[in-house]
């Protein structure tokens, strides 16, 4: 009786053991406040799923908890740190990878070819010299078919309903194809194949792995794995910005304002530390930025569409803190400014730009936010 009462004690006891190991729930997330994972396997996606997307899930779970939470992803544990503070004690003495690079090889299922801090920096210089002199080489490029834009939307009656949407994309997709990969994309069949592929390709890569149902679906697998994805490595270096003060400020605001990308991410390499809390090795870490962009602690009247904000240069050097400006500023973000700065100073010049009045612009929250429906506009001359 006694040996049956030990051997069941302790089977007991290794079945709690393997229970604790074996289903996250029970796992302690290193002390830090957060959730237990809703289902063994999935652990938070379904939360995130019914959040909507992971940036409005973050920002429930960031007002819940703080500016440093936890979460699992699948069995994964997930920190996400939701104010700048916490912020600037992650970004110097600990130890990461690349921020966004890192999520998106990852579920590109590129292979890591990680090399150290100086194989990276020398990377990162050799991308933007050869953008900028590919930028410089094809600027008038650039000014052609900001000015074709400009003719199609002189040619339109002022009743008209332009779709914005459509045609920003569209620009975008002519201009970075043509500087970039050449003459080939000088015919308009080729551009919109590129568009529609990147079309589907971004749409798996910013819903369908967040959310775990391109897994799920063989179809939609085959078809995002047949797509031509190594042409993103093509985006990887882009150009120095040289746009006037003010119109960089607006720039700056509606990056902020229109939380332009939600999440970056760094996987934590060696143990690191926040505050009081313990972030384990190989932690994939969340910046929350779409949850700092509007942290009322930091931009006074967060809601508020407000450039001149920028005119205090410690604001200025937040915001470089976050990647969007400065020295932390990634390539293809100076190149994206470029872009908008020349094609803003052709079309506004002559037009004024004027948003259809009844609209209700719903935000569809990806790696990059964009509107859920198309946003009209009308044009009328100014001369």
């Amino acid at each position: 009786m006694l040996d049956f009462a030990i051997f069941a004690v302790t089977f007991l006891l290794a079945l709690v053991g393997a229970v604790l190991y074996l289903y996250p729930a029970s796992r302690q997330a290193a002390g830090i406040p957060g959730i237990t994972p809703t289902e063994e396997k999935d652990g938070n996606l379904p939360d995130i799923v019914n959040s909507g997307s992971l940036h409005e899930f973050l920002v429930n779970l960031h007002e819940r908890y703080g500016p440093v939470v936890s979460f699992w992803f699948g069995r994964r544990l997930v920190v996400s740190l939701g104010s700048v503070d916490v912020l600037k004690q992650h970004i110097n003495p600990n130890k990461t990878s690349d921020p966004f690079e890192t999520m998106l090889k990852s579920l590109l299922r590129y292979q890591s070819e990680s090399g150290n801090v100086s194989e990276n920096l020398m990377r990162k210089k050799l991308y933007e010299n050869g953008v900028t002199n590919s930028l410089r080489s094809n600027f008038a490029l650039l000014l052609k078919l900001s000015e074709e834009l400009l003719d199609k939307w002189l040619s339109y009656p002022e009743s008209q309903h332009v779709p914005l949407c459509q045609h920003m994309l569209g620009f975008a997709m002519k201009s970075v194809t043509q500087m970039v990969m050449g003459s080939t994309f000088e015919d308009e069949q080729e551009v919109i194949r590129f568009q529609k592929n990147h079309g589907t390709v971004w749409s798996e890569i910013g819903k369908g792995f967040l959310d775990g149902s391109l897994d799920k679906s063989t179809t939609r697998k085959k078809q995002y794995e047949d797509d031509p994805r190594r042409q993103y490595d093509i985006f990887s270096g882009q150009l120095h910005n040289n746009c006037k003060m003010y119109c960089r400020q607006v720039l700056c605001e509606t990056v902020r304002t229109a939380t332009l990308t939600p999440v970056s991410a760094r996987l934590q390499d060696i143990e690191g530390k926040i505050d009081k809390f313990i972030i384990p090795r190989e932690t994939l870490v969340l910046y929350a930025l779409g949850v700092v962009l509007q942290d009322p602690s930091t931009w006074p009247s967060p809601y508020k569409f407000d450039p001149e904000r920028f005119d205090d240069e410690s604001v200025m050097k937040t915001f470089s803190l976050l990647g969007f400006s400065g020295t932390q500023e990634c390539p293809e973000l100076r190149f994206a400014y470029m872009v908008t700065t020349v094609l803003l100073s052709v079309l506004v010049r002559r037009l004024h730009l004027l948003s259809v009045e009844g609209q209700v612009i719903e935000t569809k929250y990806e790696l990059v936010t964009s509107s859920k429906e198309e946003a009209w506009i009308t044009v009328s001359k100014r001369y």
